[in-house]
């Protein structure tokens, strides 16, 4: 078959079955070959026709509609070279990357003969800039290369039709010419579509962005585009988005929000509805007005507050209103102490508080004669104050006999006007509720001598004279205590009458003995008066017939002699156990250890865990606890800090562990007998359970809250910070956590830094029971797991390979604890992974010493990390040692061997590859220390030469001043001159 029957076969009927598919995109098209539907007018070279004939067009009818192709097939002509060169094409808007579209055939070239030696199956692809239209001057050097079209689907017997799309990038001129060259193929071009993308017009994050062309010109992916908020909405920095290549919205910057008074609804800023307000920008919705509160029309900034009802300045627009709190209960005055000017005044707090919490009271005080009163001045004191009392009482004292005092107590919160505030009493608004008392002090009469009027063996009849202060109407009561004078203080007895009169007959007494009397006056509301003592004898029995007394008494101090012999003998034997079993003399106990008396139960061993932790936890009320703040996420769902408020205890700050919705019975079990372990625990180093909620729907778990959280992330914050004294005693505080649950034949199994928490004393307390089980009553029993994951960096060599864990695996984890303590929270054996690790503490490899470590501090960390568990030492051991340390702060100063290429990971100091490392910026990475990249850059330091020849004083002088960083920096500079392999290390 010759060319042009090829032709025809290319442009047959069969093919306009294909290429009129019509695909709907959002491009933007400048040239479509297949919509002109008229003579193209494209310009083909050569001019000349006849054996080297070039492009042609075709004119076809489809649907009453002329369609016109582009072919070329002189395969078997030799150095072809045929050009095929559109119309001018108009570039719009800044469109300068444009996507050319290709629907083609070629033909197979094995398929003619001898003609396939000078066959071609592929065509070129040109592109020209001009500001204007050339018409029909072409030049080839004008063109630039796009691409080689190669077909994917080669014609033989059936036709393929091949779609193939470019880019012609970097266009800035006002138009651009496409031309096709053939250099020997068979082809048929069926269609050219030239279009670009764009993003269209739409709305981000409450910004507006303009339609906008894709891509961001030649190798650029992105085009920056800016944007303006929609009405009633700011943003602090202009919104900003990104449009692709393939003409999609990306990454947007600087989020617009709604003013104060609007909330966003659907792309839009809408004012709040009535009894809805919003006081500052933001993308909040509008909030219902708090209680006692109202708002006026639509978009409101605050609601305000209604009749009688009030904000304290220190509240918020946002807060409910307030009111006065009602009348103090129950006010009473007790004067049990009158005598010495002194009274207590208790009251109940106001039925009403008006909704507040702050509320405080004050005390005033009155003196009356007659009908003058006038305030007591501060004559009268009233502690421990006047005014301000959160507490419900005062002692008043320095009072004047015979005054008529009445005393006024007021409650007030943050809404009702201060009584220092000077305004006219009659005037003051009702910003106090006020409850009064009123009481007449009158002074008792005093006794100023008390005689004997007669006495005999068994009596004695005394009087006395009294002194009254004023004139009394009523009459005056006496108390007289008496008791033998010989009687050992601890066990007297004393006699004590209340009489009218001023004299009295004692009767019963015992011959030849001393008594003391008191004999003191009561005023007539029963307060003691003044009052003097003296001693008397009764007279001795003339008849010897007293012997029963006096066995009686030899008796008596025979049981008291033998009380004193008991007591003696118990303090000796208490005294001779501390001293055999102090823990000062040994460094390693007995294994014979004193069981506790509490022994832990395993929650698991129940057949229904809810009875567990029933039996073990308080059950909180959910409305006693209030989440504030998302702190963290455990495994079964977040964890918040919080407040727990619960009746009769004090307002306290806990952390909340919830369970994620959508949870198992399983999930709900598990989560719950981490609780039922806590509430067996009782000790400071140990993390206090609250109480649990599991009676309603979410369940949750609430705890003491630390302050300071994580161990291990506190000391990365305060890197060097921190000596290593306090290190030790927080070590030790982990240690007597450890032993208090070693006593309670308990083992962790996940005992690390990361479940230890701080407090904001620095106090260290053992958390996170997930791993934990109980171990059996015999001190090396053991539990087996049969699967689960273990953290390795921190496990026992045994635990690791027989899954057995014993309190001296919880020991071996201890040690792995104190060396993240004193590296500052470093990770154990750093970037090495776990089957290394496993392999090295196989091979007898043990982490060296951290920078600054304590001798006596590493010494005790190797001996927890001995192979034999049975030669470790205990929790008891290990907490007498520290505490010996702590003692002697002198041992501390011994720094244990230390070795940068080690400590500070050897791998950095050199790169990635093991060559020397690159770049300042990735040693600097490579120890963590990423943070001063700038700080090198800006003083010069910019290659590894110049990093070696730094000194301490070099370092502190580009700002590292944290004396972790530093050290950390110094070190790894020390290390970067040995030139020792990473591999020597590990054979140390």
């Amino acid at each position: 078959m010759d060319s042009r029957g090829i032709k025809r076969l290319l442009f047959s009927s069969v093919f306009f079955n294909y290429i009129f598919i019509t695909i709907q995109t959002k491009e933007e098209v400048l040239l479509d070959m297949k919509a002109l539907g008229s003579e193209l007018g494209w310009l083909t070279w050569p001019y000349e026709q006849g054996e080297k004939q070039g492009w042609e067009v075709v004119q076809r009818s489809l649907n009453g509609s002329q369609f016109y192709t582009y072919s070329v097939c002189n395969v078997g002509v030799r150095e072809q070279d045929n050009w095929l060169r559109t119309t001018f094409i108009q570039r719009r808007l800044s469109a300068s990357r444009v996507f050319v579209e290709l629907q083609f055939i070629v033909r197979d070239c094995n398929s003619f003969g001898a003609s396939s030696l000078t066959c071609k199956e592929t065509f070129n692809l040109f592109s020209a800039e001009f500001d204007a239209d050339v018409g029909t001057n072409f030049r080839k050097s004008q063109f630039k290369k796009v691409a080689t079209i190669a077909s994917d689907e080669i014609t033989r017997h059936d036709l393929r039709i091949n779609t193939e799309t470019r880019v012609v990038d970097g266009l800035s001129k006002k138009g651009f010419y496409l031309a096709f060259q053939d250099i020997g193929a068979c082809v048929a071009l069926l269609s050219v579509r030239v279009f670009y993308k764009t993003c269209p017009a739409t709305i981000k994050s409450l910004a507006v962005f303009p339609e906008t062309v894709a891509g961001g010109g030649e190798n650029q992916a992105l085009r920056e585009v800016a944007g303006a908020c929609v009405e009633n909405a700011v943003s602090e920095e202009l919104p900003r988005i990104y449009c692709t290549v393939d003409g999609e919205w990306v990454v947007p910057v600087g989020q617009c929000q709604c003013t104060a008074g609007f909330e966003a609804i659907n792309d839009t800023c809408q004012e709040c509805q009535p009894g809805f307000f919003k006081a500052s920008v933001s993308n909040n919705a509008c909030e219902p007005c708090p209680a006692n509160t109202q708002a006026h029309g639509s978009g409101a900034l605050f609601c305000s507050c209604t009749a009688g009802f009030y904000r304290a300045p220190d509240d918020k627009e946002t807060d409910p209103c307030s009111g006065l709190p009602s009348a103090p209960q129950d006010l009473i005055a007790t004067t049990t102490q009158l005598a010495a000017g002194k009274l207590q005044l208790t009251w109940s707090p106001p039925e009403d508080t008006g909704g507040r919490d702050d509320i405080t009271y004050s005390v005033e005080c009155r003196c009356c004669m007659g009908s003058a009163c006038q305030p007591c001045g501060e004559k009268v004191r009233i502690e421990p104050f006047s005014s301000s009392l959160t507490d419900t009482w005062v002692t008043v004292s320095e009072l004047e006999p015979s005054i008529n005092y009445t005393f006024t107590v007021e409650a007030h919160n943050g809404v009702s006007l201060t009584p220092g505030q000077v305004m006219p009493r009659s005037n003051r608004p009702p910003s106090a509720s006020t409850v009064t008392t009123s009481l007449h002090y009158t002074d008792p009469p005093k006794v100023t001598s008390i005689r004997l009027d007669d006495r005999s063996p068994t009596t004695l009849s005394l009087s006395w004279a009294v002194a009254p202060r004023r004139p009394l109407n009523r009459p005056t009561r006496y108390e007289l205590t008496y008791r033998k004078k010989d009687d050992n203080l601890d066990v007297t007895s004393y006699t004590v009458l209340i009489l009218e009169k001023n004299f009295v007959q004692i009767s019963d007494l015992f011959p030849g003995t001393a008594y003391l009397f008191r004999v003191q006056a009561l005023s007539p509301d029963g307060s003691p008066g003044g009052s003097m003592e003296e001693e008397f004898e009764t007279m001795p029995e003339v008849a010897p017939s007293n012997m029963a007394s006096i066995l009686g008494a030899v008796a008596g101090g025979a049981a008291v002699l033998l009380i004193v012999a008991v007591v003696v003998l118990v303090r000796k034997r208490r005294k001779n156990s501390h001293t055999r079993q102090g823990p000062e003399d040994t460094y390693f106990s007995s294994s014979e250890q004193l069981k506790p008396l509490k022994t832990y139960v395993d929650p698991h061993t129940y057949e229904d865990p809810n009875t567990a932790v029933l039996k073990f936890a308080s059950e909180l009320h959910p409305s006693h606890v209030t989440k504030q703040k998302v702190i963290g996420a455990g495994e079964f769902g977040e964890v918040y800090r919080g407040i727990l408020k619960a009746p009769g205890r004090k307002e306290t700050a806990v952390a909340i562990k919830t369970l994620k919705p959508g949870y198992s019975e399983k999930q709900r079990q598990d989560f719950l007998s981490e609780a039922s372990i806590m509430g067996q625990f009782s000790h400071q180093n140990i993390i206090r359970l609250e109480g649990v909620v599991t009676k309603f729907k979410h369940a949750m778990i609430v705890t003491e809250y630390m302050d300071n959280g994580a161990l291990d992330k506190y000391l990365k914050v305060h890197d060097g910070e921190l000596p290593s004294f306090q290190l030790v005693g927080m070590m030790r505080g982990i240690a007597a956590g450890m032993k208090y649950l070693s006593d309670m034949s308990y083992v962790h199994r996940d005992l690390a830094a990361r479940n230890i928490l701080v407090n904001n004393s620095l106090e260290c307390k053992v958390s996170d029971f997930g791993l934990s089980r109980v171990l059996e009553d015999d001190p090396e029993g053991t539990y087996t797991t049969s699967g689960g994951k273990i953290p390795i960096r921190w496990t026992a060599p045994e635990a690791i390979a027989y899954r057995k864990f014993t309190s001296a695996s919880d020991v071996w984890s201890f040690g792995i604890v104190m060396w993240e303590v004193m590296a500052f929270g470093e990770r154990p054996y750093w970037d090495m992974s776990n089957c290394e690790v496993m392999k090295a503490i196989n091979e007898a490899f043990r982490l060296p010493a951290p920078m600054d470590c304590p001798s006596a501090v590493y010494q005790l960390m190797l001996q927890c990390w001995l192979q034999d568990r049975s030669k470790r030492p205990r929790f008891t051991d290990i907490v007498s040692i520290l505490e010996k340390l702590l003692r002697s702060p002198d041992s501390l100063k011994a720094i244990a061997d230390f070795d940068p290429r080690i400590s500070i990971r050897l791998p950095s100091t050199s790169g990635s590859d093991g060559s020397p490392f690159r770049s300042v910026s990735e040693w600097l990475e490579s120890i963590k220390m990423s943070q001063y990249s700038e700080n090198f850059t800006c003083a010069g330091v910019v290659t590894m030469e110049q990093v070696l020849q730094m000194k301490n004083e070099d370092i502190k002088n580009i700002g590292v001043r944290l004396p972790g960083h530093l050290k950390r920096i110094a070190y790894s500079i020390l290390g970067l001159k040995d030139q020792t392999s990473t591999l020597s290390v590990f054979a140390v």
